[in-house]
């Protein structure tokens, strides 16, 4: 779904949520990340299509995003957690892996900067594109 719906925006393809449509969508969105994301721990989509159609500034694109990835990832880690799927080591690792994680938001916030807002739309679009064929590569071998 990332490599389809990347290529589709980089084609000319634009999503657009009406503003009035934002206070039961909203809420649709979410839930439909939910489900997602407990089903595959995926929790990209629908969010970030979502988040994107809602034409944001770049730099509230990203604190949406991020506001986004931290409660699904804190939600998926409390729901494996209370299903006895979280290992310990898994706790601590992903502690230590916070530091990189900071490390790359700094880097990204800069680079974001100086690039215009058109380039970082397309790099963006082109992330989810590796991203989502590196997923689909990891389960094809």
């Amino acid at each position: 779904m990332l490599v389809v719906y990347a290529a589709w925006v980089l084609a000319g393809a634009r999503l657009s949520v009406a503003p009035r449509a934002e206070r039961w969508l909203g809420p649709a969105i979410g839930a439909s990340t939910g489900v997602v994301t407990a089903a595959t721990g995926v929790f990209v989509v629908p969010a970030v299509p979502y988040l994107q159609a809602l034409g944001l500034p770049r730099d509230a694109l990203m604190q949406a995003m991020g506001l986004s990835f931290t409660v699904s990832t804190v939600a998926l880690a409390a729901g494996l957690a209370l299903n006895g799927q979280l290992p310990s080591a898994a706790v601590g690792e992903s502690l230590l892996m916070l530091a990189p994680a900071f490390a790359g938001m700094a880097l990204g916030t800069r680079l974001r900067q100086r690039i215009s807002q058109e380039r970082f739309r397309k790099c963006f679009l082109a992330s989810l594109v590796l991203l989502g064929s590196y997923m689909v590569m990891r389960e094809v071998l």
